[in-house]
């Protein structure tokens, strides 16, 4: 998902504790997709409560906002609105792939080839509707804020960063750089390991900083050209792109173009059918909303015990250990500071 930018951009190795106190908006959907992708049975079916629902958002949500909260980092969640309608080919596109994804899953069930099995059903993850509210109502018992975006909530994500309002955007996707978001943070797991695409090797990672004021001058191009480079390669609104087309190839054209308007006719040319000044246009002039609070609360333990143990047969003793550890450094981040220590600053 998203556009491939990993080898253009600079990336500069980042520990947790750098992140205390500063806000991360992070790509609530992006994130949910996650858990729900790798947290699993052994045979990859989605871990379940008696009554038959998901829970590994859920759980993921609880972990690793527990230990980003013990960090002292102030997450705020992001989620999706309406997508534009042109990503309506990408969204089609991803739909046959899990559907392809449960026939192998079936497959190789089916064979008692389970690591396979457990490999395909990571890529039949889907987000339902009620997935989503469980998940802004366990934020909202942990006293995290969340935004609904009025169309992705990527752009919504980078606009907090432009106005001020979020150090950085958490996602494993580089889209919200062509957003415009200042800085993106990605590889926040609390794990520091991740499974190579289909092989039983797991390799250890570690957050990671990307600024886009320095990768665009390390670049030499304009957040604008950085977006026309991305319509080259493919987008979620082109998935196809130009047949051929890599970073490299890329940024070539642009440098040597200019931009989007220069090769309009040659784009044309070779098959592109979708607008790609329109295509930009959704980069630059997104859908976003003012109509937002960010503000920081207690965990509510007594409300997230009921909610995950009661009503989602969660283990208590763990969960409870899980917000034990959030508890001091939430109060540290809520509590005013005293006169004495304003003085000190």
């Amino acid at each position: 998902m998203g556009v491939d930018l990993k080898d253009l951009l600079s990336r500069k190795p980042l520990e947790l504790e750098e992140l205390k106190g500063k806000v991360i908006a992070i790509d609530g959907f992006n994130a949910l997709y996650q858990f729900l992708s790798i947290i699993r049975g052994a045979d990859g079916q989605p871990l379940k409560d008696r009554s038959g629902r998901i829970t590994g958002h859920l759980s993921g949500l609880l972990y690793r906002n527990s230990n980003l909260l013990e960090m002292g980092v102030k997450p705020v969640y992001v989620f999706d609105g309406m997508p534009p309608s042109l990503k309506e080919v990408e969204i089609s596109r991803r739909r046959a792939v899990k559907e392809e994804a449960v026939k192998k899953y079936e497959e190789a069930i089916k064979r008692g080839d389970v690591e396979r099995a457990r490999t395909y059903a990571q890529a039949t993850a889907h987000l339902k509707d009620e997935m989503v509210q469980e998940a802004k109502t366990l934020l909202a018992l942990m006293g995290i804020p969340w935004v609904q975006a009025p169309s992705e909530g990527e752009a919504q994500a980078a606009h907090l960063t432009v106005k001020g309002d979020a150090w950085a955007v958490g996602s494993q996707d580089y889209d919200s750089l062509l957003f415009g978001a200042t800085r993106l943070v990605r590889n926040l797991t609390i794990s520091g390991k991740r499974k190579l695409p289909n092989k039983p090797v797991y390799v250890k990672i570690s957050p990671e900083l990307i600024e886009l004021k320095e990768s665009l001058a390390k670049l030499g191009i304009t957040r604008t050209q950085l977006i026309d480079m991305s319509v080259l390669m493919g987008t979620d609104f082109n998935p196809d792109g130009l047949k051929g087309v890599g970073p490299k190839t890329a940024i070539k054209m642009i440098k040597e173009r200019g931009c989007l308007e220069n090769m309009i006719h040659e784009l044309r040319d070779s098959g592109f059918t979708v607008d790609p000044l329109e295509i930009r246009g959704i980069f630059t002039s997104p859908k976003v909303t003012d109509d937002y609070q960010l503000r920081w609360k207690g965990v509510d333990v007594e409300g997230v015990v009921h909610f995950l143990c009661h009503e989602r047969d969660f283990n208590e003793e763990r969960v409870k250990r899980a917000l034990d550890k959030t508890m001091g450094e939430v109060e540290k981040v809520l509590k005013p500071p005293t006169l004495d220590a304003f003085l000190r600053s």
